[in-house]
């Protein structure tokens, strides 16, 4: 037993930060190692030869500044992580290691009225499908990440009955996806996981504070607040599609008047253009159509970009983020609707914060939910548990990065 304050748990202790530092960035030089932990150049030295004789950790050949030197990694054979997002009209499984690297991906169509019940075993079904493609040890997965399009209570981890999926409010779906699996399985809401698959791989790379704005059938947003995910007291953080912006406006599904998810969301502005381009079209038609000069498709794009502005400015007045990156389908419309947001930006918010402000598509695509979901199974892993050659437990979350 090691006695507090003893060498050896100094050393233990020395272990864990390295670790947690070469699980923070993906990858570091050892040189990067000392400056993040504080550790002499030596120790890092003895610690990574160490880490690298167990299996934890491996080292490549590399160069810094010009010089040579050696990259840390996590190996790729200490554990695997799954990321579930459910969406709309879909369900995205992706399989990876801790080396950051996605061994397999799929996605495919979700019926929006299935059951909570039929979708998890959708879900099921999907992951096993992966993980006998990918060949790996089901003794390695160390955790699942799942994301939900609705807010999740923090305490109980029920479904709110907000939802965009009918049918699954009131449900603990992480709970119950654990029980199918028999791993452990932590959950949070997509714009969420939008907004950490972004922060550690996308656009938001580099900042410590931002919004990622998801516009779908809802609107929500992902708060990072210094570098983790702010989720509130309740885990409603973020549920910005529900700022008013009409008093006197269409009815919400959440019973109020006037919220920007009326005037910003597909199931709102998607009838506005189909008495002249038909009952089939969908947000990313919209988004091709306006792109390609469609004039009605242009003015929806704008009008929904300016309402997405207004939440904007309400953000960077209360909480004044260095960055806003759009997500979803409308993110593809590019200048044509993130000009409109700037230009509501520059109008309603207070004008330092709207100087500080940089607004973004996101790089992810309709990756980014599933990547913050193996972000999140990773970041609920603990660094003493892969030097124990375990893959379960936790200790403080960190933010991995994949590929």
């Amino acid at each position: 037993m090691e006695t507090p304050g003893s060498q050896s748990s100094l050393h233990r202790a020395n272990l864990e930060r390295v670790v947690r530092a070469v699980r923070l960035a993906g990858s570091l030089t050892q040189a990067e190692i000392a400056r993040t932990t504080g550790l002499s150049a030596a120790t890092v030295s003895n610690i990574v030869r160490e880490l690298k004789e167990g299996g934890t950790v491996e080292v490549t050949p590399t160069s810094a500044g010009g010089r040579r030197a050696r990259s840390v990694s996590l190996s790729g054979d200490a554990g695997i992580v799954i990321g579930v997002d459910f969406g709309h009209t879909h369900l995205r499984v992706a399989v990876g290691n801790l080396a950051h690297q996605v061994l397999a991906e799929e996605s495919e169509p979700l019926d929006v009225d299935a059951s909570a019940a039929q979708g998890l075993d959708r879900a099921e079904q999907l992951v096993n499908r992966l993980i006998a493609a990918t060949g790996v040890d089901r003794s390695k997965i160390a955790g699942v990440g799942l994301g939900v399009p609705g807010p999740i209570d923090v305490e109980s981890g029920t479904l709110g009955s907000t939802s965009i999926l009918p049918g699954w409010g009131g449900t603990r779906p992480a709970e119950e996806l654990r029980g199918r699996l028999g791993v452990p399985v932590h959950v949070d809401n997509d714009a969420n996981l939008g907004a950490l698959g972004e922060l550690v791989w996308g656009s938001g790379r580099g900042v410590r504070d931002l919004a990622y704005i998801k516009v779908a059938s809802g609107v929500g947003a992902g708060l990072v607040i210094n570098g983790k995910i702010y989720r509130g007291p309740g885990g409603t953080a973020g549920e910005i599609g529900h700022i008013t912006l009409d008093e006197a406006g269409p009815v919400c599904r959440c019973g109020n008047r006037g919220c920007l998810e009326t005037f910003a969301s597909a199931r709102y502005v998607l009838p506005l253009l189909q008495p002249s381009h038909g009952t089939e079209l969908t947000m990313e038609g919209v988004v091709r159509l306006a792109r390609d000069g469609d004039p009605g498709c242009r003015r929806v794009i704008a009008d929904v970009g300016r309402h997405i502005g207004s939440g904007v400015a309400n953000l960077c007045n209360l909480l004044n983020p260095s960055r806003v990156v759009l997500g979803g389908d409308l993110a593809e419309a590019g200048e044509l609707v993130l000009g409109p947001i700037r230009e509501s930006v520059g109008r309603y918010a207070i004008p330092s914060a709207a100087r500080q402000l940089s607004v973004l598509p996101g790089a992810l695509g309709g990756r980014a939910e599933v990547l913050g979901a193996l972000a999140l199974a990773l970041s609920e892993m603990g660094d003493s548990t892969l030097l124990d050659g375990s893959a379960t437990g936790a200790l403080p979350a960190v933010t991995p990065a994949f590929t």
